[in-house]
């Protein structure tokens, strides 16, 4: 495998590059099957309505982000420390950024894997935790892209890595770096957010908060500390629907009444983007201040963090190595039975429900 020519495609959301590709971005982002699904033409009809409306608050959150969002140059950067790594380590691999609701996306990326004429295609994911929202809609995409660009070359794709130890170790560190700037006289509760989903997603069989809760005791774990004041909580609902919980807002209040400090983890964002740099580090840090919390501390995500990015080398070996088809790190199916929404085969064993 060492002389064979490996295409790494890492996938991601996107964001808007400008004021004027919110609208756009929005549209994509809601004509997505995966997120409204309703059949065509009703489907568009929807996701125009609710595109128009959201435009101009969603204008004003990558207003303070200087028009666009960062995380195209952030999941650059992170590509290019990932080819880094995987060229010193022998493999002649080259990789690629393909976005799912904005430029540049599956139809481009694919052309341009596809001229490169690779051995061998290598799909992954930047989201650590599996969902039918994001992982599969992605990769969804990708196969038709693949199939209209001609592209042959086996592929290979990494579904999820929700405990893998690069990423728990590289959370810890970070988190570690953030509870020593606290003040030690008083208690600290880590919260742990991660983006929300519907619940009537979840009652599909979705297994993205069963992982959400394997990364964070993966990170406790690595964290090493005894009796850490932590829980689970989730961020950026949007629309009418009952979205799961404990919500982040919850949470700060419950705080708030506590009397504890807070931590603030993006658990399930492993880059820099609207979610983090505005919702986290200044619409929520707002509320805690309005609820007399006492200390805010948002930790940053793990974006070019070495051991991180050794860890994504570390699935890439792991997946060269594997059998094909969607798979963790591991090979083996992580959700138990009762997650039908998990992509690997139920035959395969399942590990045993994080606490």
């Amino acid at each position: 495998m060492v002389s064979a020519r490996i295409a790494v495609v890492l996938f991601n959301l996107g964001g808007p590059d400008s004021p004027a590709a919110v609208r756009p971005f929005l549209f994509n982002l809601f004509n997505d099957a995966a997120i409204i699904g309703l059949p065509q033409p009703l489907r568009y009809l929807i996701a125009s309505l609710i595109s128009r409306r959201r435009a101009v608050v969603a204008a004003e959150i990558y207003a303070r982000l200087g028009g666009s969002s960062p995380l195209l140059a952030e999941t650059r950067r992170q590509a290019q420390a990932l080819q880094q790594v995987l060229r010193d380590g022998g493999l002649d691999a080259t990789t690629f950024v393909c976005m799912r609701y904005w430029h540049p996306m599956s139809t481009q990326v694919a052309a341009a894997v596809a001229a490169m004429a690779p051995d061998l295609v290598l799909l992954l994911p930047l989201y650590p935790q599996f969902s039918t929202t994001t992982t599969a809609s992605s990769l969804a995409d990708w196969r038709q892209a693949a199939a209209v660009a001609g592209l042959v070359a086996p592929t290979r794709t990494v579904c999820c890595y929700p405990t893998q130890p690069g990423l728990a170790a590289a959370v810890a560190d970070l988190l570690a770096t953030a509870l020593a700037s606290t003040d030690p006289t008083q208690p600290t509760r880590v919260l742990f957010s991660a983006h929300g989903l519907p619940k009537r997603v979840v009652a599909r069989g979705d297994p993205y908060p069963w992982q959400v809760a394997a990364t964070t005791r993966a990170v406790v774990v690595a964290l090493g500390r005894s009796g850490l004041d932590h829980v689970v909580c989730y961020q950026s609902r949007v629309g009418p629907l009952e979205w799961i919980g404990p919500s982040i807002e919850a949470e700060l209040e419950r705080a708030a009444a506590d009397a504890v400090q807070v931590v603030v983890v993006p658990i399930a964002f492993v880059s820099e983007h609207s979610e983090t740099l505005v919702e986290l580090d200044v619409d929520y840090r707002t509320r805690a201040d309005a609820l007399g919390i006492k200390g805010y501390v948002r930790v940053p995500t793990v974006s070019c963090h070495p051991v991180f990015i050794d860890g994504l080398a570390a699935l890439v070996q792991s997946a060269l190595s594997g059998a094909g088809g969607p798979a963790p790190a591991s090979g083996r199916r992580l959700c138990p039975a009762d997650q039908p929404g998990c992509p690997c085969l139920p035959s395969t064993p399942a590990a045993t429900a994080p606490m």
